[in-house]
């Protein structure tokens, strides 16, 4: 979320009047509010002890300072005292007694003196909290909706092994609970809480069944996929000192010296927890010639040294036993198999909630024990135990970041001769790196807000998607803790130069943890992070110390916030505007670059600024946007406006950018140019709709319509990327009797007549995804008689501005007719990340000599694919209100579709990637089955059509 920044001692007044707050003397000294207008985060005056927030307040502090209503509590989960004497008390919302999911406050007190709060609170109005479905019904829906061959409480002696060693159940237990819709509108829901661990597939996730309709509303993943004294010949850092076990005159992986211990088995390349045995060694000499076997078995010494060095890491520099501060035993299964009969080694590692699990490795990877990505994972148990980041959009991000932080800074501390800055360099096989914190854009990700490679996390995420981008967006806190720690200078992705003086990794460390185990909550987002890293520093360091200086500085750079300043920023308070009922119409999309907001109804305004994209000075910008109705289309007047002069106000000349009326549903589009004056920096866009009147200003308030806030980034364009290429011409002399009429691929889709001989079409996409094969479908146009045509297809997989290097020519085929045809190739695993060109040739008569060859007769056409990972997103379309669920996916046999309203006779299609109708059905209801088994494996797109709007969407078949 966005939050509104606000510093004045006359907020008090904004609270509620009672005593502990209202009091003449107490001032609140900064304010930060989420969009629904409660504090986020609070700092308080504690100069005068008398009328001072005091923490034996606790909750009633709480209820008084969020202006909680009556039939809501909360519950004091967790307090511990810090290095510094601080006293940290979280709550934990409820509602009418019923957990509130992601809602915890926390106060910091000193002292017994509430200096801050931070965290996050639900408003929640008039909720049911008596369910309809019965908890078996809900289980279910969940485990249909996770799909698995089998479960883990099906096979009784993994079911005993866990339950002795940790104490639970592997059952499924339906816990109640308020959690958002995150796969609609976000609005507050009484649900079903499973915990599911599936053997097979693996995966273990909790799973929100809404406990009146039986929809899921969320996913959260569980599994987030990445004593005698001994020397070992480990795999991957030399020879180490380890801690083993002396038993029945031989050592075993073992040992009681850290916590409640250090354990390391052997999965034997199988699935079984139960079955997994004991690494043992005669004389506790671990050699090379003994382990370093065709099994691979010194990856274990790895595994277990570096759970060593990462207890050690957290004891010795922060202070902390074990990751949950309470000397957990770290368990390592290695030589895991999630699938033993498929013949292909397991390519991951993962914390699940319990244990280390590491796979061997297959075509990717070597065996995934080296020492960085133990204490990614371990990271992994230690946020969940702190700030529990929900593992989707931001918070999924800073999940994954804050775990590649403890990777490198554990690396630092334990090999400080390894490449620090790099994440899985001793495993890879095929790139340099899994991730670069020096250099994210190297591995396909971002290293700015909004930049180069950044996704755009406003989506529905899923497993397909990654989330909405954790792996991908991570890259900018991963940029900005290694400025702090090593400094830099340059220009970022939005135009705005900096410069950062590292402050050493050891320091940097001590601010990320503090912010992640005292301040951040479960949906924290970038703009959270930056303030409570900050806040972090002024605790550690003091107030204006270098330390708070460069942390600034180091958000500034990766463009989170603006620069350090001994001046206060103005308070950047924009005027009020929204719709009194959105009853009949609303916003229903908002598209403009990386900005894409579908939406329903949002109460007449909607505070979307946490949503960015990047405008450059000088150049042209087309905004799409459109309404949504209830029943009848009505005359809608639009305005767009852009603080162009950042004084928050959009009264200036030129902030009015696009003014336009309509009276129905279809996407508008309006196109304007950034003026070169404008001021570089992050600004506010206002998007207004309203009922058969054009708007007064800015700052109306209107009886029917609503109004959209945004955040734009102005840049001055002066930037260029690392590489700018500039690719060879192509063309044909005629087209009078022969042209390209269509080319398909995935998204791109473009059907014309000629087009002079050559078509730049460079502004149409679509993404491939490494490793994958995808299909280009594409046919000629002739005036009257079919000639013969050769076609040529290239892409430029290593982005170096040619299409000369070793496959990069895809298709090679001709004909003598005006049919389509279709070519099949698959994109190679070493293709550089991110956006890329295509060419189309087509040559009368004879096959072409070259990608850059002028010829007689035929055409070149030009178009863009975005080279991505196995996270590549799914595509959308603009849905009018109408959210829709599809699990399992990927599919096998049946694949259902989950709708959060009642369809009637909505039209449902499958189309393979080539555009080829597969299945047409209908739907009517909430649910769907459709029999999928009949299909070829590969990826399809369904589509649903109902009077509510068009959903759309990929799936994979297995």
């Amino acid at each position: 979320m966005k939050k509104n920044y606000t510093k004045s001692a006359a907020l008090a007044a904004l609270l509620l009047g009672t005593t502990t707050f209202a009091n003449a003397q107490q001032r609140l000294l900064e304010r930060v509010n989420a969009s629904d207008g409660k504090p986020s985060f609070a700092r308080f005056d504690t100069k005068n002890g008398s009328s001072a927030v005091r923490l034996s307040q606790g909750a009633g502090a709480l209820k008084q300072l969020l202006q909680a209503g009556q039939v809501e509590s909360f519950a004091r989960i967790k307090s511990e005292t810090d290095q510094l004497g601080m006293v940290h008390e979280k709550y934990q919302q409820f509602y009418k007694g019923i957990k509130v999911e992601f809602a915890t406050y926390t106060l910091h007190a000193k002292n017994g003196l509430v200096e801050t709060a931070s965290g996050d609170y639900r408003t929640i109005s008039d909720l049911s909290i008596t369910p309809s479905l019965s908890e078996a019904q809900a289980l279910a829906k969940a485990t249909k909706y996770i799909g698995a061959k089998s479960y883990k409480w099906e096979n009784r002696a993994e079911a005993a092994w866990f339950r002795a060693n940790t104490g639970k159940s592997f059952d499924p237990k339906g816990e109640l609970v308020i959690c958002p819709d995150y796969y609609g509108n976000e609005a507050p829901r009484l649900a079903y809480k499973f915990d599911i661990y599936a053997q097979q597939p693996i995966s273990r996730d909790y799973v929100y069944v809404d406990a009146q309709s039986g929809k899921i509303l969320y996913k959260e993943p569980i599994i987030k996929h990445a004593n005698a004294v001994g020397s070992a010949d480990t795999r991957y850092s030399g020879t180490k000192n380890i801690t083993a076990d002396s038993y029945s005159s031989t050592y075993r992986l073992r040992e009681t010296s850290r916590g409640l211990g250090i354990e390391t088995y052997n999965c034997k390349k199988g699935s079984s927890y139960t079955a997994a045995v004991d690494f043992t060694d005669a004389n506790n000499t671990w050699t090379a010639t003994e382990f370093n076997n065709t099994a691979m078995d010194n990856a274990a010494l790895d595994a277990h040294w570096g759970a060593e060095m990462t207890y050690d890491y957290w004891s010795t520099v922060h202070g902390r036993n074990s990751y949950d501060n309470a000397g957990a035993k770290i368990k390592s299964y290695v030589h895991f198999d999630d699938d033993p009969s498929d013949g292909v080694g397991f390519e991951n590692a993962y914390w699940d909630g319990s244990v280390m699990t590491y796979g061997d490795g297959a075509t990717r990877f070597k065996p995934l024990t080296s020492l960085d990505v133990c204490a990614h994972e371990i990271g992994h148990a230690v946020c969940e135990k702190t700030a529990n980041l929900a593992y989707q959009k931001e918070s999924g991000a800073l999940n994954e970041g804050f775990s590649d932080i403890w990777g490198a800074a554990v690396e630092y501390y334990a090999a400080p001769t390894k490449s620090t800055w790099l994440i899985g360099e001793d495993i890879d096989k095929q790139r340099p790196s899994l991730r670069s914190m020096s250099n994210p854009n190297a591995e396909g990700q971002p290293d700015t807000y909004g930049g180069t490679y950044w996704q755009n996390p406003a989506c529905t995420p899923t497993s397909n998607n990654d989330y909405c981008g954790v792996h991908t967006n991570s890259g900018v806190l991963n940029y900005w803790f290694y400025l702090l720690s090593v400094g830099g200078s340059g220009t970022n992705d939005i135009g705005s130069a900096f410069t950062v003086t590292g402050i050493t990794i050891d320091k940097a460390a001590k601010i990320a943890f503090r912010a992640e185990s005292l301040y951040l909550t479960a949906n924290a987002t970038f703009v959270n992070t930056r303030q409570y890293t900050i806040q972090a520093a002024t605790e550690l360091y003091g107030a204006a110390s270098n330390e708070v200086i460069q942390t600034t500085n180091a958000w500034y750079a990766v463009g989170v916030g603006a620069a350090y300043s001994t001046t206060p920023p103005p308070t950047s308070s924009y005027c009020a505007s929204k719709g009194n009922t959105v009853t009949d119409e609303w916003i229903d999309l908002v598209q403009l670059g990386t900005i894409s907001r579908t939406s329903t109804a949002d109460a007449g305004y909607k505070d979307a600024t946490s949503l960015s994209t990047n405008l450059t000075l000088g150049a042209a910008a087309t905004i799409s946007f459109s309404a949504g109705f209830a029943s009848t289309a009505y005359t809608e007047y639009w305005r767009v406006w852009i603080d162009y002069n950042k004084d928050n106000d959009f009264d200036d000349a030129g902030e009015l950018v696009v003014s336009t009326s309509s009276s129905s549903a279809a996407t508008l589009t309006g196109t304007f140019t950034v003026p070169t004056t404008a001021s570089t920096g992050a600004t506010r866009m206002r998007v207004s709709m309203k009922y058969n009147a054009a708007q007064t200003g800015p700052c109306e308030t209107f009886s029917y319509g609503e109004v959209e806030d945004y955040t734009v980034n102005l840049a001055t364009g002066t930037t260029t990327p690392p590489t700018t290429v500039t690719y060879c011409a192509s063309k044909g002399n005629s087209v009078t009797d022969e042209w390209i009429d269509l080319v398909q691929l995935g998204t791109i889709s473009r059907t014309s007549t000629a087009d002079a001989g050559y078509k730049d079409a460079t502004s149409l996409s679509t993404n491939l995804t490494k490793g994958a094969s995808a299909t280009i479908s594409f046919s000629a146009g002739f005036a009257s008689t079919a000639y013969t045509e050769y076609w040529r297809v290239w892409i430029d997989y290593n982005k170096d501005g040619d299409f000369a290097d070793a496959g990069e020519q895809v298709v090679a085929t001709s004909s003598s007719s005006a049919a389509t045809l279709t070519g099949t190739f698959t994109v190679p695993a070493t293709a550089s990340t991110g956006s890329t060109r295509m060419r189309v040739s087509m040559k009368y008569n004879a096959a072409q000599t070259s990608s850059c060859e002028t010829f007689s007769y035929g055409e070149v056409e030009d178009y863009t694919v975005n080279i991505v990972t196995a996270f590549a997103p799914s595509t959308l379309a603009k849905s009018s209100g109408l959210n829709i669920t599809t699990f399992p996916n990927p599919a096998s046999s049946v694949i259902t579709l989950q709708a959060d309203q009642t369809l009637e006779s909505a039209k449902v299609r499958i189309h393979n990637t080539i555009g080829a109708l597969m299945y047409e059905g209908e739907m009517s209801g909430t649910e769907q089955e459709i029999n999928v088994s009949e299909l070829s494996a590969g990826v399809y797109v369904i589509s649903v059509q109902s009077e509510q709007g068009l959903k759309s969407f990929r799936f994979i078949k297995q």
